[in-house]
């Protein structure tokens, strides 16, 4: 069947932002420019502050949703159901787990290049299938395993190649494997957070857009605060400002007023976020979850594409394995392959088509989504 021009707008859309969201960030990394106090130029890494910024992107899916709702009380539209009523603080586990897995992300990506960071993101499905088994009780069938064991070999390949790539005076061996280490730690709590909304949020029949934009109200909120304390921790060699601790604000405003071009990479960062998340959540609605994945895919080979195209890192046939092997993975546990069963002159495929997974095939994913 073939797409309307708003499926199309919706694809492009979600593809397009996704990958701004991710190149934004790492062109924010790039940038050098003088701290506060006169302090010598050096780069911009502000991990926590760009976090901050992301969960105020993910916030502002609650004005969507007001909107929606304004639009839908004066007609007989179906796209936002009745709410039931439910306690905001529901959200506030899976809201801890996005904080600190986005954080961890935006930390790695100052170690890392932009395409491996994405490929990366891909181990959710091994930690998300896993605690489904044991947190869930959900019964994985053989190609979802087979999905989870392509997904453990395309990580490897792709930790190989970062291993053999040349590596410069920004990215050294040492933070490279460090930030490649960080980003699948950060999926272990991607993974804790699908299954916590899946357990105690979904069932509340809470619109997709209100839950981000509330998760995003309580990480902004919490975040905000906690750039306080991180202002005065020293973080030693973690640290990517002058005064050595974990996070300085003031020192990230200083480099942003002397290096404006700092603040369009932030803003693209945050209302990209935005975008994707209603253009992710549109897609699934009017497309379908599948179709979400795929196009989650396309941006990984964007991101890559663009990144070489900039030189913020050198081409490594190894890559090109590891994303293929990974996109098998990914296909193989999410279903991909069962259109194309069908189409042989076999019978109905085995028990595969008895359970459907929601977890990374529901309405909506973390941001991460991770962040």
């Amino acid at each position: 069947m073939a797409w309307t021009k708003y499926q199309l707008f919706l694809a492009g859309l979600m593809l397009v932002t996704g990958s701004i969201n991710t190149l934004s960030a790492k062109w924010a990394d790039n940038f050098t420019a003088e701290g506060c106090g006169g302090s010598k130029e050096h780069s911009f890494q502000h991990p926590f502050l760009q976090a901050v910024g992301m969960f105020l992107g993910e916030f502002s899916c609650l004005a969507a949703f007001y909107l929606l709702q304004c639009r839908a009380a004066g007609q007989s539209d179906s796209s936002v159901d009745p709410q039931q009523p439910f306690n905001p603080l529901l959200f506030l586990p899976p809201a801890l787990c996005d904080m600190t897995g986005t954080s961890l992300m935006y930390v790695a990506l100052n170690m890392t290049s932009a395409s491996s960071f994405q490929m990366l993101r891909g181990a959710v499905i091994i930690f998300t299938g896993l605690f489904s088994v044991a947190f869930l009780g959900r019964r994985l069938v053989l190609s979802q395993w087979l999905g989870i064991l392509a997904t453990i070999a395309g990580l490897v390949v792709v930790g190989l190649a970062d291993l053999l790539s040349k590596h410069d005076d920004q990215h050294k061996l040492s933070e490279v494997i460090t930030g490649d280490l960080l980003i699948i730690m950060a999926q272990i709590i991607v993974a804790i957070q699908m299954v916590l909304e899946e357990k105690f949020v979904y069932k509340h029949n809470v619109h997709p857009l209100r839950a981000v934009g509330t998760e995003g109200l309580f990480g902004f909120v919490i975040l905000s605060l906690l750039l306080v304390p991180m202002y005065y921790i020293p973080a030693g060699s973690f640290s990517g400002n002058p005064r050595g601790t974990l996070e300085d604000a003031l020192d990230a405003f200083c480099q942003v007023g002397r290096q404006p071009l700092i603040a369009l990479a932030l803003l693209g960062n945050i209302s990209s976020i935005a975008f994707f998340n209603f253009a992710g959540i549109s897609v699934t609605k009017e497309l379908s979850a599948t179709t979400r994945m795929v196009l989650d895919s396309l941006r990984t080979v964007v991101i890559w594409a663009v990144s070489l195209a900039l030189g913020w890192e050198a081409f490594h046939a190894l890559q090109i394995l590891g994303f293929l092997i990974l996109l098998m993975g990914t296909a193989l546990y999410n279903g991909l392959h069962r259109p194309l069963l069908a189409r042989l002159p076999r019978s109905r495929p085995l028990a595969e088509e008895g359970e459907q997974e929601r977890l990374l095939g529901g309405t909506r994913t973390p941001i991460n989504d991770t962040s």
